[in-house]
C-alpha cells in the first residue's frame, strides 16, 4: 500500500510583517513504488491575467455620431411584425454613464399614413411628450458582451429597464480617432407606459401585442 505524506508548504514571510511569498508544493504517491513525486518549478505554469473593466473602456468624454447610429422598434401585429424607427437621436457618454433621447416627431414607418395616429394620444402623444429618453445606472461588460441597467422615460412614465448587447472598441480609425459602439436590445410592455391602443379580433384576442422590442446602435468618438 502506498505511503502518504502531508502536503508540504513553504511560507516565506516576516513574522511581524506582511507576507512576501507563499509557495505550495503538492507531492503525490499515486505510483506503485510508493515514491513521492513533486513537480519541479520548471513544470509549473505562471498565469498572468489582464483585466479591462467597463470603466476603463468607457472612461472620459465621448462625442455622439448620429450618422452611424439608429433606434428601431418592433411589435407583433396580427401575424407579423410592425416595425419603425426614430430618425432624430441624441446621446451622451461621459465617465461610464450613457444617456440618450429620440424625437417622437421623427418616427418613420413604411406606411406613412399611420404616422399621424402614432403621434396621437392613442400611442406616443407627441405634442405633450415630444421625446423618449434613457439614462443608465450601471454598465457591465464580459468581453464584448454588455449589460446595461437604467431608466426609460416614455409618455411621461419612467420605468427601469434591462438591456443587453455588445460593446465594440475602443478602436482607432484610419484618421486617428478613437471610436466605440454599442448595440443594445430590450423588451418593454408598452401598456406600462400608457401606450395602450388595441383592437379586438372577431374570434377573440387583440390585434397588437403589448411587448415591444427596442434596438439601438450608438457610436461615439473620444473627445
Amino acid at each position: 500500500m502506498a505511503r502518504r505524506r502531508p502536503t508540504a508548504f513553504t511560507h516565506l514571510a516576516p513574522s511581524n510583517g506582511p507576507a512576501v511569498r507563499l509557495d505550495a508544493i503538492v507531492c503525490s504517491t499515486n505510483n506503485l513504488d510508493g515514491v513521492f513525486v513533486c513537480p519541479s518549478p520548471s513544470t509549473q505554469k505562471e498565469h498572468h491575467v489582464s483585466v479591462t473593466t467597463a470603466q476603463d473602456r468607457l472612461a472620459g468624454s465621448w462625442q455622439f455620431n448620429p450618422v452611424h447610429s439608429s433606434a428601431d422598434f418592433s411589435v407583433k401585429y396580427l401575424v407579423a411584425k410592425f416595425r419603425g424607427s426614430f430618425e432624430e437621436l441624441d446621446a451622451t457618454l461621459a465617465d461610464g454613464v450613457l444617456s440618450g433621447s429620440a424625437k417622437i416627431a421623427s418616427i418613420s414607418v413604411k406606411q406613412e399614413s399611420l404616422v399621424g395616429h402614432l403621434m396621437a394620444p392613442d400611442f406616443f402623444d407627441a405634442e405633450q411628450y415630444p421625446e423618449i429618453s434613457f439614462q443608465s445606472n450601471s454598465i457591465e461588460t464580459d468581453g464584448d458582451d454588455v449589460t446595461v441597467e437604467g431608466e426609460l422615460t416614455l409618455k411621461g412614465v419612467t420605468k427601469p429597464i434591462h438591456a443587453t448587447g455588445t460593446l465594440e472598441g475602443p478602436t482607432e480609425d484610419f484618421m486617428g480617432n478613437t471610436r466605440l459602439g454599442f448595440t443594445l436590445e430590450t423588451t418593454i410592455d408598452r401598456t406600462e407606459f400608457g401606450v395602450s391602443w388595441n383592437a379586438d379580433l372577431p374570434k377573440g384576442g387583440k390585434a397588437l401585442a403589448n411587448e415591444v422590442t427596442l434596438v439601438v446602435e450608438l457610436e461615439f468618438t473620444k473627445v
